[in-house]
């Protein structure tokens, strides 16, 4: 079972070090399995992180370029793989495909998505980038956290847990007991904070630290960061430390609420006694600055928007224990097949951007070593940036702005550029060479302003005349759900019951 969180830093979670957020069963997970302390999303941005870590390619070789990209219905995903060698695909909440295909392998959706299936957020880098779409983030979020009692986003994870829980129990009512890939993907803690107040009292306000790195002056921040800072109205908010602060507790209190509900689905497990059989995977498509530097939300390579939580749960096959080494999302594709014994692990796992890490998890040195590989190429920017991590050294390059290279063991808050320093030229000249290896950025580029000119045009057309939607319609056929005429009542009755042991004397 995958367990997927949107829009949560590996930084912000108990298992990871936080003092103040409350994760517990986050942190019970961490305890029980094997946490990977440096993993990192393809892509700082929804859809293509998702569409990356189903695949196992980096998004731009699969067109998945932005939130408005169409990942092919061609292109294979693990969900394929898995089904073909006959496991029960499931998804449950948010996967952000955009597109008539709507399942990518996955047999069943129990739920439509959160976002949109269209092509309307799609980016334009002919526009100037304070030119502000109309789906572009805003500092709304973090001006106006709420406490609530119902949201958007709190109806949307309640419907996505109660599915997932049902679902578990069908499996464990399947006496075949056939092996199941089930992808259950919340919306929190992705803004907005709309939380209810049980939540919110979990932290006292005064616990909760400003950010690390205060918000940088313009003129020393990198000029990736200054678009975003254009882009999302950073510096027109006027943000109080107070502010800033506040933002902070709704986010730790979304991560705790979701956190509940992945506690929900943890127990369906033992409920049901699959638990000691199912491996649990739990991770996030990218992270959130929360204020860090002054930057909010993602769509960065610094750590707190680029590495995700990562953890493998696996009773009586995985010794509980932690990795160093740097993986990617990309990774997880080849490492699901392989854990499921797929016969043509070895050789899909050749095709992929990813490589399989079970020896990582099992406490082995990897195959090869690691490099880690990300881009980004949505709004924000107007030539891709691309990152690269490989050791301690990450290296982030985007047409027509400097190098920037950290050494994360020394430097962990990336506040010393090392690009420019004579004593790192080599290491510099020699990750200029990768990312010339790995991508043929004016290709690149062209590619990326062919497909957003294209999609405009469509979006534009088929928002003209009759619509037909693309987003998900969920088929529940009420005419075999519970009792039904001509049906055996009691046959229906004993097939439907799950026993949990003896009855009470």
């Amino acid at each position: 079972m995958l367990i997927m969180v949107d829009q949560l830093a590996a930084g912000w979670l108990p298992a990871y070090g936080h003092p103040v957020v409350q994760a517990p069963n986050l942190t019970r997970l961490a305890r029980d399995g094997v946490v990977f302390e440096s993993a990192y999303c393809p892509s700082p941005l929804c859809l293509p992180s998702r569409a990356g870590l189903l695949t196992g390619k980096l998004p731009s070789r699969i067109g998945a370029y932005d939130n408005a990209s169409e990942l092919p219905a061609s292109s294979p995903t693990v969900a394929h793989h898995l089904r073909m060698h006959g496991y029960a695909t499931s998804l449950a909440g948010k996967m952000h495909f955009v597109g008539p295909d709507q399942l990518h392998g996955f047999e069943e959706r129990l739920t439509t998505d959160v976002y949109p299936a269209d092509l309307t957020w799609t980016p334009d880098w002919r526009r100037p980038v304070g030119e502000r779409l109309p789906w572009y983030h805003t500092m709304e979020s973090v001006l106006r956290p709420g406490v609530c009692e119902a949201s958007m986003q709190l109806d949307y994870d309640a419907e996505v847990t109660f599915h997932a829980r049902r679902r578990i129990f069908d499996l464990a009512r399947d006496g075949r007991r056939d092996p199941f890939f089930l992808v259950v993907s919340f919306s929190h803690p992705h803004d907005p904070w709309e939380i209810p107040a049980h939540y919110w009292e979990l932290y006292d306000p005064d616990a909760i630290a400003p950010p690390s790195v205060p918000a940088l002056p313009l003129s020393q921040a990198d000029p990736h960061s200054r678009r975003l800072r254009e882009m999302l109205g950073v510096d027109e908010a006027g943000l109080s430390a107070e502010k800033v602060r506040t933002a902070r507790h709704a986010y730790f209190a979304a991560i705790s609420y979701v956190d509940e509900r992945i506690g929900e689905l943890l127990a369906a497990l033992r409920d049901t006694g699959l638990a000691d059989e199912t491996i649990v995977v739990f991770t996030a498509d990218h992270g959130e600055m929360l204020g860090e530097r002054g930057l909010w939300y993602k769509m960065s390579f610094f750590e707190p928007s680029a590495r995700v939580p990562l953890i493998v749960c696996a009773p009586g096959l995985l010794s509980p224990g932690r990795v160093v080494e740097p993986v990617s999302l990309l990774d997880l594709a080849p490492t699901l097949l392989e854990l499921a014994a797929h016969p043509l692990a070895e050789e899909l796992a050749a095709e992929l951007d990813g490589r399989g890490v079970v020896p990582l998890l099992d406490g082995r040195p990897a195959a090869r070593p690691a490099t880690v590989v990300a881009e980004y190429l949505a709004e924000g920017v107007t030539s891709p940036a691309l990152m690269i991590r490989r050791g301690s050294h990450k290296f982030v390059s985007c047409g027509g702005d400097p190098d920037q290279l950290y050494d994360l063991a020394d430097d962990p808050l990336e506040l010393v550029n090392l690009a420019d320093r004579p004593a790192h030229a080599d290491l510099r000249r020699s990750f200029r060479d990768a990312v010339a290896a790995r991508w043929d950025v004016g290709i690149l580029e062209r590619r990326v302003l062919d497909s957003q000119r294209e999609r405009h045009l469509v979006a534009q057309a088929l928002a003209t005349g009759r619509r037909t939607p693309w987003d998900y319609q969920p088929n529940v056929d009420a005419g075999h759900r519970y009792v039904r005429g001509g049906a055996d009542l009691y046959e229906l009755q004993r097939r439907a019951r799950l026993d949990s042991g003896s009855p009470p004397a």
